[in-house]
């Protein structure tokens, strides 16, 4: 009988979920949430983006203190303030706190929004990590617009912040624009192509521009991903995110074919 793999599950609803209209949150209406969370059992929560404001350093430390259970994890850009930032929110979950770390990718992002060559992004994402690393062994780094990213420059970034120290790296569709197919192929290309990829767990992070976020991310653990970025009710930036209740509800319910399953606890509480 052939095995379930676990696929884990990252719920950005605290920091994703707040960028949908209306959806902003104080301090305690993110610990509630995040008290839910963690009985649903989710395997890592994102509480904010530290250096974003100070109410949202704020929301991220007093997450760190109080969840148990879930790793605890903060959002900060390629850059030393961000990363410093982050830690002093996070330290507080110790070993459970992730400094998740990303910059762009795309030809277009690059150009345009961040202004920086290739070898200037490169560089940049891998002394993120190191930085990173110099707090705690759990990091995660994400190339921002990765589905629009040349595959062999990808390649080449994500074999350098793993042998830098990611453990995590997640491969975003940040514009939701991207079909399960094509997502497929990315996905299954790094895992052939990257030569230090069985150090680190692929993560993928889908937007629902086109009604595919959960489509997409089914695609993507088809094809290797075993952590997948999602929020409750899908609410988030533009059009939103991956469904976590009906992501979870797919892989439980066929679970006859997709040969996957979640630790989110769907009974009644």
């Amino acid at each position: 009988m052939e095995m379930e793999k676990i696929i884990k599950i990252f719920d950005t609803t605290l920091r994703d979920g707040e960028q949908s209209p209306g959806a902003s949150m104080n301090i305690e209406e993110k610990l509630r949430i995040a008290r839910q969370l963690q009985k649903l059992n989710v395997d890592v929560i994102e509480a904010g983006f530290p250096i974003a404001s100070e109410g949202d350093f704020e929301a991220v430390k007093k997450v760190a203190q109080t969840i148990k259970g879930p790793e605890i994890a903060g959002l900060c850009r390629a850059q030393v303030k961000d990363i410093d930032r982050g830690w002093e929110a996070l330290q507080y979950a110790g070993e459970k706190g992730r400094i998740h770390t990303f910059i762009a990718t795309s030809d277009i992002h690059m150009k345009y929004k961040l202004k920086m060559k290739p070898s200037e992004v490169l560089d940049a994402a891998v002394k993120a990590v190191r930085r990173a690393k110099s707090y705690t062994p759990n990091v995660e780094f994400s190339c921002e617009d990765a589905v629009r990213t040349d595959l062999k420059f990808m390649t080449e970034v994500v074999a350098a912040v793993i042998d830098a120290g990611a453990i995590v790296v997640n491969i975003p569709d940040t514009v939701g624009y991207t079909i399960p197919f094509e997502y497929y192929t990315i996905i299954k290309h790094l895992k052939d192509n990257v030569a230090n990829i069985d150090k680190a767990v692929i993560s993928v992070h889908c937007h629902n521009d086109l009604g595919l976020a959960v489509a997409n991310s089914i695609a993507a653990i088809q094809a290797g991903a075993e952590q997948v970025e999602c929020t409750i009710n899908g609410i988030g930036e533009r059009a939103g995110n991956c469904s976590l209740e009906e992501f979870v509800m797919i892989l439980k319910t066929r679970g006859d074919i997709l040969k996957f399953r979640t630790n989110i606890i769907s009974t009644a509480f």
